[in-house]
């Protein structure tokens, strides 16, 4: 059996940073009830519950409106759970899902009504029962507006960057897509992501730095590719917390209102920061614009 992944920090911190109206945490992981969803027998860890109950207080005390459910390898290629939480709370997710590769139109058709808006790929290094890229997929998935989300492994950007930019949906990169932050920004990797985001065809999550780097908070290392990109293109950018931190066996588990005041320092611009948090991931995930008071 896989280890039990350590729960995250149950009591976040209210962050000095002010969100937006509409900020979305554009990556979050639900777990549970354990009796009702087994995990898969290819997942490399099990969880404790993660209830969306639990991570709505967690966006009011931070002050998001919405969050981003992505299927991780814990349930495989099940969409269950992802579909059930969608259909209970369709107003504060959408979601990004590990699909089977014999999967059809109809099928991701019947999803989109869910609120699914997005296709997860993984680099084959990251397991054999989640599904590698495929251009089929993904043109079906352009064809309902939704993005391709693609996590690479610390060893492959540069092999993929023609693949995915050749792909009719928009990509986004999982987690800095994986690049190591000790190679600095002038390593090949890194400098690839800036190639693609000047594709104008792929965003970048800032998202889950502990994936990044051995460090603990505030990960100092992953600071000037965070900074980099930022500079390079904010209106491709976005941000999620990777709630609820699997896999930190041995480390020190973030709290997530540290983890967003992390934009204070790598987007110090107020409208960029902005732009980021709200405008850049309603966008790309379909979330309405948000109510103001007139």
């Amino acid at each position: 059996m896989p280890p039990l992944t350590p729960s995250p920090d149950p009591t976040p911190r209210k962050p000095r940073l002010v969100c937006p109206p509409g900020s979305v945490d554009c990556q979050i992981h639900l777990f549970g009830p354990a009796s009702r969803y087994p995990f898969d027998p290819g997942s490399k860890y099990i969880s404790a519950d993660a209830l969306p109950e639990t991570n709505i207080a967690m966006q009011e005390v931070l002050g998001l409106s919405h969050a981003v459910i992505v299927s991780g390898g814990g349930y495989g290629m099940d969409t269950r759970h992802l579909e059930n939480t969608l259909a209970l709370f369709p107003h504060r997710f959408r979601g990004v899902a590990l699909l089977p590769p014999e999967t059809t139109q109809p099928e991701m058709a019947r999803l989109h009504a869910l609120g699914v808006r997005g296709l997860r790929f993984v680099s084959p290094h990251h397991g054999g029962h989640l599904p590698h890229l495929s251009e089929r997929m993904a043109d079906m998935a352009a064809e309902l507006g939704w993005v391709v989300q693609f996590y690479p492994s610390p060893s492959d950007l540069v092999d993929f960057a023609d693949r995915l930019m050749s792909l009719s949906a928009p990509v986004v990169l999982d987690h800095f897509g994986a690049v190591p932050a000790a190679g600095g920004i002038d390593q090949p990797a890194f400098r690839t992501m800036l190639r693609m985001l000047d594709s104008g065809r792929v965003w970048v999550r800032l998202s889950g730095p502990m994936r990044c780097t051995k460090e603990d908070f505030p990960y100092p290392s992953v600071r000037p590719m965070a900074r980099a990109l930022v500079a390079h293109a904010p209106e491709r950018l976005i941000w999620g917390s990777d709630w609820p931190h699997v896999n930190m066996q041995g480390r020190v588990m973030p709290n997530d209102g540290d983890l967003l005041d992390l934009m204070l320092d790598w987007a110090p611009g107020e409208a960029i920061r902005n732009c980021i948090l709200s405008d850049n991931a309603r966008k790309l995930y379909d979330f309405p614009d948000p109510v103001t008071a007139g």
